[in-house]
């Protein structure tokens, strides 16, 4: 198996393998130019993250600056909104529902290392897939670790630490994040 189908797999993978510095190389030509384009441009934007990301459902706005490792795991639903300056690291699977708003400085990692030291020093990595439900709100300044899954119509409050899964319809705040209350029954 080559080292890029490894990763959204979860497999041990190496990130310096030359596929994977010529996918994540594509990744920052596309970012650059996306992160470049003028204000009211949306046609060229479209075209860019319909190049850069796996998936790109209608209605989708992601404000310039962003950043990914390769953009090709990363799939969105309709009427998603990335607010500036978010990071998604994907090497892993991250599936995004629709009607998603993701606040400013937002980050999303799917990447782990090793705990062991000896290990670590092979920079080899694996990943865990990230999944955000429908009608999510994601505060401004939000960490999301990798192998988080995050309910539908959950509002996680801004500068949280997520590190567990999420329940649907819940308020979740705090570092380490943790559920506060119930805001929507299940539906």
């Amino acid at each position: 198996m080559s080292e890029p189908a490894k990763n959204p797999r979860g497999t041990l993978c190496a990130p310096h393998d030359p596929d994977v510095v010529r996918m994540r190389g594509r990744a920052r030509v596309l970012l650059r130019a996306f992160n470049s384009s003028s204000e009211g441009d949306d046609d060229e934007r479209c075209r860019i993250l319909g190049d850069l990301l796996g998936r790109v459902g209608s209605g989708v706005i992601i404000e310039p600056p962003f950043y990914c490792d390769f953009g090709k795991n990363i799939r969105l639903g309709d009427h998603v909104f990335f607010n500036f300056n978010c990071v998604v690291l994907d090497p892993g699977e991250v599936v995004v529902g629709n009607n998603v708003l993701i606040g400013p400085g937002v980050q999303l990692y799917t990447t782990t290392h090793p705990l062991e030291f000896i290990e670590r020093r092979r920079w080899e990595e694996h990943t865990k897939p990230i999944s955000i439900g429908d009608d999510v709100w994601i505060g401004g300044g939000t960490v999301i670790c990798q192998g988080v899954t995050i309910g539908r119509r959950a509002v996680i409050g801004a500068g949280s630490v997520v590190t567990k899964d999420v329940p649907e319809g819940v308020l979740a705040v705090g570092n380490p994040c943790r559920v506060l209350r119930t805001i929507i029954g299940p539906g």
